[in-house]
């Protein structure tokens, strides 16, 4: 009952295992562990690497089970740590943590540094209420797909309410599933606007559903589910297409679709991106790709390939939500990204903070000297505007100028925009 590849007891051998513990009246625990970002591994170096990947995760779990605790190889990356004892769920859930720690530093294999991450869930159970191996692996499994959801790179205890959300995200997946088939997503448009004289000169698209029962339901719960399940590939090529034929009516613009990270791992997607733009005719040179900082870090070397091939086409690439997350100067400096796009939290906080403000000059002060453009987001109140404004900000984004927009909406407001450019010409 032990796994050939890292020489860990098997998936049995777990069952067995919990089968044996006795003493019911003590705790049982099981964390299940999913390593983050290893598919790109054997992707990008082969098996090989990624075999020796998985053989260095199992020392590394190994070492921190010690005596205490004991570790298994279930298939392919996942792993799990089962205890039986008074103080079990404590003791998993720190060598979960230490675990995690680990990889806040790249793995070495063959003078190669993999970067990797992991997500954790864990369950226990005791008493008359002491629940079976597999329903175990079963909690701690949702715990773990909720460790993904909310960022990775931590551990999550299994709560009887994840249940209940899952079957929410399973309906909801079957019914995006079917609101693509009835074409029930539909793209808004929000203009930014040239910070001196506060005329359009983009857009940014924005996925909506309109579902049709009428309840509303916003990206922010959609978008997660379809990124988890896969769907976001076909739903954020048909944005990119419907926005391509939007914006050809807009030829002085600039238009600007966001890709999610899921899309952007997607080997076949530079391809669909050519395609989409041969097929609808769509200048390259007017396509901005905004990407934010998850998109970067599990695998920069693959993302900087990608985006290479990108903008070998003339397509512009945006690195979005700047100052929320990871993003670095080395990281600006090794992407080369067009337009930087400063998080409305960073914007709303400059305006109490001294130290905000300064970390938003700084930031603009780098993205100049970088030769990137800058965006302010989510502006709402004149003050934040004439703020960002003075510290340089090339473009404004935001309800005090506009919301987002259907596509008839958007062309309105340039005719009026063109209308007032030609009568100031005349008169002039």
């Amino acid at each position: 009952m032990t796994d050939s590849l890292s020489l860990l007891p098997n998936r049995r051998a777990l069952h067995v295992d919990v089968q044996r513990y006795g003493a019911r009246e003590s705790e049982l625990a099981i964390a299940l562990i999913d390593l983050d970002g290893f598919k790109l591994v054997n992707d990008q170096y082969g098996h090989n690497v990624g075999d020796q990947v998985i053989k260095n995760c199992a020392k590394m779990l190994s070492d921190l089970c010690g005596q205490d605790a004991r570790c298994y190889r279930l298939g392919g990356d996942e792993f799990a740590i089962s205890m039986n004892g008074s103080l079990a769920g404590t003791i998993v859930e720190g060598i979960s943590r230490s675990f995690i720690d680990l990889f806040k530093r790249p793995i070495t294999v063959d003078d190669r540094r993999i970067v990797l991450g992991a997500s954790i869930g864990i369950s226990s159970s005791k008493g008359e209420d002491r629940q079976n191996s597999s329903e175990l692996l079963r909690r701690s499994d949702v715990a773990m797909y909720a460790s993904k959801r909310n960022g990775k790179m931590r551990c999550t205890w299994y709560q009887p309410e994840f249940d209940r959300n899952r079957e929410a995200a399973q309906k909801i997946d079957s019914d995006m599933r079917q609101a693509l088939a009835n074409d029930e997503f539909y793209v808004l448009y929000q203009p930014l606007v040239c910070a001196q004289t506060s005329k359009i000169v983009a857009v940014e698209s924005l996925l909506r559903w309109a579902r049709p029962d009428g309840e509303p339901i916003g990206p922010d719960v959609f978008i997660p589910i379809a990124e988890e399940t896969g769907l976001i590939n076909p739903i954020g090529l048909k944005v990119l297409r419907q926005a391509c034929r939007d914006a050809l009516a807009w030829p002085d613009i600039t238009l600007s679709v966001n890709i999610s990270p899921a899309q952007l791992r997607d080997v076949e997607f530079p391809i669909q991106l050519g395609q989409i733009l041969e097929e609808t005719g769509f200048p390259a040179e007017r396509l901005e790709l905004e990407i934010t900082e998850t998109c970067l870090v599990l695998d920069p070397i693959l993302a900087e390939r990608t985006l290479d091939v990108i903008r070998g086409f003339g397509v512009n690439i945006s690195l979005d939500d700047f100052g929320t997350g990871y993003a670095s100067i080395g990281f600006l400096r090794m992407f080369r990204f067009e337009k930087l796009k400063l998080d409305r939290s960073l914007v709303v906080d400059a305006g109490d903070d001294e130290g905000s403000r300064a970390m938003m000059v700084s930031s603009i002060s780098v993205a100049r000297a970088l030769n990137m453009a800058v965006t302010a987001e989510g502006v709402e109140t004149q003050q934040q505007a004439d703020l960002v404004r003075t510290a340089g900000c090339d473009q404004i984004q935001g309800w005090l100028y506009f919301k987002a927009l259907p596509p008839e909406e958007i062309t309105h407001h340039l005719n009026q925009q063109n209308f007032q450019d030609s009568n100031l010409k005349l008169i002039g």
